[in-house]
């Protein structure tokens, strides 16, 4: 169909910077939620080269989910966006599947057209359930509640930035094509830091880039990474709802954008046994009035009490924890020593094998980066996870937490048990969700060998929660 007639929005790459700038300012100063909405109405109520916003919203896995709304009907009904949640996996039962979406004004995206379609915006939404309070399945909901808590309580900022690696593949949808290959093909050979500067994963690397940064991403670096066709492209600190709203879109655009260039971005942690895995490096800190609380410069690595008491709360519930970090199958290839895998429960300054480990720092970047957590994990859990933990947890005064000797499970199934034994687990995410969760982990796990071997099964891919669809699941 001709497009000759149509005047939909398509804007420069410095013209979204500004704006996603201007937009994640305000997100930061915490400018009050009222405010942000009008403005958003009005700007959609003025712009009329927007035909639809396109609302985001997880499930309990961390699968992202996008509903196009035609911008007139959205308008008038933005207050009453229902659908069915019982076609969601992990969400309600279909006796009780009414659910709806709250627009968050504050997580509003301008984007290129050329990766997201002409006339379209973004904008995250929380998940509600028919009583009108915050749904319990959704863990973006559950974070950004318990972020909000303890600024308006104490104050506190929690900021987190993502590391996240992931595989560039020949051909498209690599993944679900596995069962029927079982082998991946790389695009390039090389290793760290090692490209030609125009080879198709360099290429990659940089339109990805573009976006992010058009996106407002304010990026840091990007490289190839270890593995042949491995990356990792960088971006700054953000608030910790604000930051795992990144790692649903990082993962949405490089897929896209490989997508465009005949490829397929995977965030398989292991999907190539032999080489390095990929995980998503967490690092986090928390701040008050612009004070960094993880920071003393007379301190044990110039980590203060308050970081220390952090990092050993995450160790205490480390074993609690490991499935939310390492939530499927093929995550605990992964967690193999000869591949500098973290699966040691401890902490350290130098040693890549930790659990945990504390970077250098100073008194703005001071942090701890948990180095456990795969990327296909769900990016609004595992930052709950580590934060709630992180602050709210028990210590284990009984042990030597940071010496070692203790070891991540190395397969799913204890993963599981451990998880569904946690007391820690069903206060935080309540018996309900603690539940759902592992019945969802024990489906795939079950689909796959107990034992994992020596190369990847088709099963631990096609069934894996990223590239889950019914038809699959339904020829068993």
């Amino acid at each position: 169909m001709s497009s000759e007639y149509r005047n939909f929005l398509a804007l420069p790459y410095e013209e979204l910077e500004e704006l996603n700038l201007a937009a994640k300012a305000e997100r930061i100063s915490r400018v009050p939620g009222d405010q942000i909405r009008e403005k958003r109405l009005k700007y959609l109520t003025d712009e009329k080269r927007i035909k639809a916003v396109t609302v985001l919203f997880s499930d309990l896995e961390g699968r992202l989910h996008l509903l196009d709304y035609d911008k007139k009907f959205l308008l008038g009904a933005y207050e009453n966006l229902t659908f069915d949640g019982s076609s969601i996996r992990g969400f309600t039962a279909q006796k009780e599947s009414d659910l709806r979406l709250g627009i968050d004004w504050s997580a509003f995206y301008w984007v290129p057209a050329d990766v997201f379609g002409n006339g379209k915006v973004l904008v995250f939404g929380n998940v509600i359930d028919k009583d009108g309070t915050p749904y319990s399945g959704d863990l973006r909901g559950v974070l950004k509640g318990y972020s909000d808590k303890l600024f308006a309580e104490k104050g506190y900022t929690l900021n987190a930035a993502n590391e996240i690696e992931g595989f560039l593949f020949s051909g498209k949808d690599a993944e679900r094509k596995y069962h029927e290959t079982l082998k991946f093909e790389f695009i390039n050979t090389g290793g760290y830091y090692h490209v030609l500067p125009l080879d198709p994963l360099r290429q990659f690397i940089d339109t990805s880039a573009e976006v992010q940064r058009a996106m407002g991403f304010q990026n840091e670096k990007d490289h190839p990474e270890v593995a042949p066709s491995q990356f990792e492209i960088n971006y700054g600190y953000s608030e910790v709802v604000a930051a795992a709203d990144q790692i649903q879109l990082y993962k949405l655009l490089t897929r896209q954008i490989a997508n465009n260039l005949g490829y397929t971005a995977c965030f398989l942690p292991k999907p190539v046994v032999g080489v390095n895995g990929s995980g998503m490096h967490t690092n986090v800190s928390v701040s008050k009035a612009k004070t960094n609380l993880f920071w003393d410069e007379k301190g044990q690595e110039q980590l203060s009490t308050f970081g220390w008491n952090f990092l050993d709360r995450i160790l205490t519930h480390a074993l609690d924890l490991c499935l939310v970090f390492n939530s499927s199958v093929n995550a605990y290839r992964r967690l193999d020593p000869h591949f500098e895998a973290p699966n040691q429960i401890r902490a350290s300054a130098t040693d890549r094998g930790a659990m945990v480990r504390v970077p250098i720092g100073n008194h703005r970047s001071m942090r701890t980066e948990v180095r456990a957590v795969a990327p296909d994990a769900n990016p609004y859990l595992s930052l709950y996870g580590i934060f709630k933990t992180g602050i709210d947890g028990g210590i284990d005064g009984a042990a030597d937490l940071r010496a070692g000797g203790r070891y991540l499970p190395d397969n799913i199934q204890k993963a599981i048990e451990d998880f569904r034994a946690s007391k820690w687990i069903a206060e935080i995410l309540g018996g309900d969700v603690q539940g759902r969760y592992a019945e969802l982990k024990q489906a795939a796990a079950n689909r796959s060998p107990r034992e994992l071997g020596t190369f990847v099964k088709g099963s631990e891919v096609q069934y894996h929660h990223e590239v889950y669809n019914q038809s699959l699941w339904n020829l068993f």
